[in-house]
């Protein structure tokens, strides 16, 4: 009898099915809702959350997890796929999308929070074995311990550039943003390295979650209430929710009178309400309105001076938005769906008009970090034709003597200031407003006449905007 057949039988180990980890399965649902669909993750998020708590799978900590690594993953993307391209044996365009997605998840987790390196692979595994199967879940625990061997640091050391020796790709890996993107911002904020370094950390911080209390129908005062509130830094509407919180749980959100908007949305509305008019202040007109906004702020100041609004936005489901966000507005207002190329209203209507332009959003990363790779460079030029079609006709909208605003929520330099340049230089009869002086109180607004908020300076979103008189 040989040695071998001497030895005991082992027995094998039974199948053990894979642990099914609610909060891990919903991240990976809405990382690939963002591959497969272009899909947004404020967007997707909230409804896979509630159906959650429907469910009874999930409690508050379980939905603030669930958030921390979709949007952890999705800010960091950039990073993290340069250090798992270290650690895998081919280009990651031939790693399948719903494998890289998982790896992703485990990265943030080993790289990214302070779980603990074994219940980071061990859960990125098992999330494998469920939605990948067993065979790729080995690939999965292969790649995730070689990553668990360093930390962050240590893996941008290893993948990122010297700085010296290429400073935006160096900036682009260890602050995870496209190298374009980091070109053109460099390029908007001017200066050395300390100030894009700041704002692209800041993208990558979670915002607070800012609400306006919309004059005549809510008061901050009434916001202030609300547990861990605190009040805006700049606008006199402005309440940030300091913790997070659920807006929808607060009763003015619910019943419309307040509602969320970005501190620097709000101060582009008031500057714009504010700026001095020659002659009658009657007729406002929202002329890019959608989702609403602006829109609903806009309103209830015109409301209270007497004046009317109307809001335009080409998409029926977004005029829709706007509707919404009015609804219950002390005054008259009227929302319609319309072109804004092509308006049905005669030239010369209106006293004050807001064109809020279709942009590329490189000013809203922070609360979409999905954008930053899925907008490209040529995407200045599909905007640049509607951007300045949209600023000529706002010129010719208004009368004279009254007052355009241009805005746009980004900072990039093809669609702020190249856009006004170029529409003015074939307008005479118009002039730029120095806009710093209707956003009192906000510091570093730069040299006029337009202004550019900054995330890292000013604690918004990137806005841009100018303000234009028409003089004849």
């Amino acid at each position: 009898m040989s040695e071998q057949s001497r030895r005991p039988h082992k027995p094998a180990k039974p199948y053990r099915r894979p642990q099914k980890d609610p909060v891990r399965i919903l991240a990976f649902e809405a990382l690939r809702a963002v591959d497969e669909r272009d899909a947004y993750a404020n967007l997707v998020l909230p409804p896979l959350l509630r159906k959650a708590r429907e469910k009874g799978d999930f409690d508050t900590r379980d939905a603030a997890l669930a958030t921390e690594l979709v949007y952890g993953t999705l800010r960091r993307q950039g990073t993290y796929d340069a250090v798992i391209a270290a650690c895998v044996d081919r280009p990651l365009r031939e790693v399948d999308p719903p494998v890289l997605d998982v790896l992703s998840l485990g990265a943030h987790q080993l790289l990214g929070t302070r779980i603990p390196t074994h219940a980071a692979v061990s859960s990125a595994v098992e999330l494998a074995r469920v939605v990948l199967g067993d065979g790729r879940a080995k690939f999965v625990n292969a790649v995730l311990r070689k990553i668990a061997q360093h930390d962050l640091d240590g893996w941008i050391e290893k993948v990122a550039p010297p700085y010296d020796d290429d400073p935006e790709d160096h900036l682009a890996v260890v602050h995870s943003h496209p190298r374009w993107v980091v070109s053109a911002l460099w390029d908007s904020l001017g200066g050395g390295r300390a100030g894009i370094e700041e704002l692209l950390a800041a993208d990558n911080e979670r915002p607070e979650v800012t609400l306006v209390a919309r004059p005549g129908r809510a008061t901050t005062e009434e916001l202030l209430r609300e547990d861990a509130a605190v009040p805006g830094r700049w606008s006199p509407y402005a309440v940030r929710l300091s913790e997070g919180g659920e807006p929808g749980a607060v009763e003015a959100v619910r019943e419309g009178r307040a509602g969320v908007q970005d501190e620097g949305s709000q101060l582009v509305a008031l500057a714009l309400a504010n700026a001095p008019l020659d002659g009658p202040d009657e007729k406002w007109l929202d002329g890019c309105a959608g989702p609403g906004g602006k829109a609903a702020l806009l309103g209830a100041i015109a409301a209270a001076r007497g004046a009317t609004l109307l809001a335009s936005e080409k998409q029926p489901h977004r005029a829709g938005l706007v509707a919404k966000a009015l609804h219950g507005n002390p005054g008259p207002y009227q929302v319609i769906a319309a072109d804004g190329t092509r308006p049905p209203w005669r030239p010369g209507t209106f006293d004050r008009v807001l064109v809020d332009v279709p942009c590329t959003g490189l000013g809203a990363l922070r609360r979409r970090p999905e954008a930053r790779w899925r907008r490209r460079p040529g995407d200045l030029d599909d905007f640049a034709p509607l951007q300045r079609g949209l600023l000529r006709t706002a010129l010719d909208s208004v009368r004279v003597g009254g007052v355009v605003g241009y805005a746009t929520c980004s900072p990039h330099l093809a669609e702020t200031r190249a856009v006004v340049a170029d529409v003015l230089k074939h307008h005479p009869d118009t002039e730029l407003i120095d806009a710093r002086p209707l956003l009192p109180g906000v510091p570093d607004l730069g040299e006029g006449p337009d202004v550019q908020l900054w995330p890292h300076v000013h604690g918004t979103d990137a806005m841009y905007l100018a303000l234009i008189r028409r003089t004849a």
